[in-house]
């Protein structure tokens, strides 16, 4: 069989880079080793999939050049996909922070995208594994379904996150073989391990924190859980760690000044315990005062030592021992050397004619539809050169 394009892989980018490719009239494959298209789309979002940020720019994506993703996102921008959205009747609504979400499923949004390369007639092979890809005038493609041979390879693999869903190291496999460099992988919007038996106690207690990490930082939910610590600003911050062991600080009350309000109430009777718990969750209270072993009333503190308390609530010190790992995680931090590939086509400097996009790529976004962004905005741009 012979192609202008062959995509491998089905997820979101592999989709977009299809779908474009086609309206250009290339006579294109996609090919996806699983039975099923999208999966992660389907499961994005609780089904509702995150498919975008009104908020979108560079500056919400983590890669060793952090100029690269300026061309994309710039060719094929979160108003461009709303368009696309609109365009098919899907409705949607905006959550926190410029997150949007389909009312109705997820699903709607991978039969926007069939429909689109159904409508410029790209053909898509399910359950086909690829074994080999060699280069000669044309890329060879070794498949379960025979040899394959095309002009322009796209590689839309994604990365190691979620391997119940399918993740491989295929993609990072091709750029070696063709000598591309990798930046090493790693788990990125991830909860996190903590040693201490404190989270174990609270497991299930939600607050609204700051969450910082060198001059990162996070102001949104976190999670107390059994193992440690989730929720939107961990998640968040989780990319950004640079050893597995770390220490981050949180900031457990970012809206108040709580040594200003211990002072306002310095000589009344209430006690430490009963004014936290305007402020915290009860349990969390219950127990960060018997960790302190204090609970006197206001009155009978010196300041000094309200003033430490205060402290220890806005710049709450955490040891990190390790996250849950790709199958907990939503992205995969590093991938494919940004040096190695051209910011305005997608196209490895090295190799004509070999496309990387999406999640494959050391392009990382923020949790909030950011990493679907970059899959539309990198598929389309590998769409419009292939």
């Amino acid at each position: 069989m012979k192609f202008d394009v062959v995509v491998i892989g089905g997820g979101a980018a592999g989709l977009m880079a299809a779908a474009q490719a086609g309206k250009r009239g290339r006579n294109v494959l996609l090919i996806e080793r699983s039975a099923k298209i999208g999966e992660k789309i389907r499961i994005a979002g609780g089904g509702r999939c995150n498919f975008t940020n009104l908020n979108a720019s560079p500056k919400n994506y983590i890669s060793n050049n952090s100029n690269f993703p300026i061309s994309a996102l710039s060719q094929y921008t979160q108003h461009d996909f709303i368009k696309l959205v609109e365009n098919y009747g899907i409705a949607y609504h905006e959550k926190t922070l410029g997150q949007l979400f389909c009312d109705e499923s997820s699903k709607q949004i991978i039969d926007m995208l069939l429909e689109e390369c159904h409508k410029y007639l790209v053909r898509i092979l399910l359950e086909c594994e690829v074994t080999e890809v060699r280069k000669s005038d044309d890329f060879i493609l070794a498949t379960s379904y025979g040899e394959i041979t095309c002009k322009s390879l796209v590689i839309a693999t994604g990365g190691l996150s979620i391997p119940k869903i399918g993740a491989t190291d295929f993609g990072y496999k091709i750029a070696q073989q063709f000598s591309l460099n990798i930046i090493p992988p790693r788990p990125a919007l991830v909860p996190l391990l903590v040693s201490s038996e404190m989270f174990r106690a609270l497991s299930g207690v939600s607050i609204m924190a700051e969450v910082k990490y060198k001059k990162i930082s996070f102001r949104e939910n976190i999670l107390l859980t059994h193992r440690g610590l989730s929720g939107p600003a961990i998640l968040q911050i989780s990319s950004y760690l640079e050893n597995e062991q770390d220490i981050i600080n949180i900031d457990l009350l970012p809206d108040l000044d709580i040594e200003q309000i211990f002072s306002q109430e310095k000589n009344s009777s209430i006690t430490l315990k009963v004014l936290l718990k305007k402020y915290l969750p009860s349990r969390f209270v219950d127990y960060w005062c018997e960790l302190m072993s204090t609970n006197k009333r206001l009155a009978e503190y010196k300041m000094r030592e309200l003033e430490a308390i205060a402290r220890s609530l806005h710049n709450f010190e955490v040891h990190i021992c390790g996250n849950e790992g790709y199958d907990k995680a939503e992205v995969t931090r590093g991938g494919v050397d940004t040096k190695e590939i051209s910011s305005k086509t997608m196209m490895a400097n090295k190799v004509p004619g070999l496309f990387f996009v999406g999640e494959a790529i050391d392009v990382t976004g923020w949790l909030g539809g950011y990493n679907f962004q970059w899959a539309w905005s990198s598929g389309y741009v590998a769409g419009q050169y292939a």
